[in-house]
């Protein structure tokens, strides 16, 4: 479940309706590191793994992700090889990667109680980045042979407009470049990822291998219920 809404009231509800994961939206919700933390400790308390999107594929907000106490996140614009490399080496402590050490400051560590963090860290984080871009599709196989990349995330929305089909994610050369690229990245052995608001489409998906299914999003389900529950009133 997407939970785009920056309300932590509202990712309680979705952890505790017992979703696999839920992930809080740094990209497109109103979200800050402030706002993510009590999010966090919500799905925490619900016993449901939390995933953060941070807005871009930028060292610093990969760094601060990951010591908010967040192990999975998801990075967008990742359009090529060299970027993925540059994610991945983020999401780790030296030698393996370039993340600044801080942590034991941080919830990351519980503040410090959890002793061997620095070292333990590298083999607890879960790197997902999202390839949705013309650029993406034809540099897939380098993005998913990366090491450290975990996952492979298609973004639907992003990659239609960029191929000069924005809105229309069942135009057939959209459809072909996704089911293109989730072959691509589970043939390397990677977890496939993507997001549909349609029900018709979940079944498909996890036929070809996708693994990381989003099935849908805080906002747009509140909002499909208040309509649905307004015309009952009214009817």
């Amino acid at each position: 479940m997407w939970i785009s809404s920056g309300s932590p009231v509202v990712a309680e509800i979705a952890g505790c309706a017992g979703f696999d994961w839920c992930l809080i939206d740094g990209e497109h919700g109103p979200n800050t590191l402030a706002t993510m933390l009590p999010q966090l400790q919500a799905l925490d308390a619900a016993g449901t793994q939390a995933v953060i999107r941070v807005a871009a594929p930028e060292v610093w907000m990969i760094k601060q992700a990951l010591d908010l106490g967040c192990q999975t996140l998801l990075v967008p614009l990742v359009h090529d090889g060299d970027t993925a490399t540059k994610i991945a080496r983020a999401m780790r402590y030296p030698p393996e990667g370039i993340r600044g050490v801080g942590a034991a400051m941080a919830r990351a560590s519980r503040f410090g109680a959890v002793t061997n963090y620095v070292r333990a860290a590298n083999d607890q984080v879960c790197l997902l980045v999202q390839a949705e871009s013309a650029a993406a599709l034809q540099n897939i196989d380098a993005i998913a042979a990366t090491p450290g990349v975990d996952g492979v995330f298609v973004g639907p929305a992003d990659l239609s407009a960029d191929m000069g089909y924005p809105g229309q994610l069942d135009h057939p050369e959209v459809v072909a470049a996704i089911d293109h690229m989730i072959a691509r990245i589970v043939a390397a052995g990677k977890v496939a990822g993507i997001i549909t608001f349609d029900d018709a489409r979940l079944k498909d998906y996890v036929q070809k291998g996708v693994t990381f299914l989003g099935v849908g999003g805080d906002n747009m389900v509140l909002r499909r219920g208040l309509e649905a529950l307004l015309h009952t009133a009214k009817e």
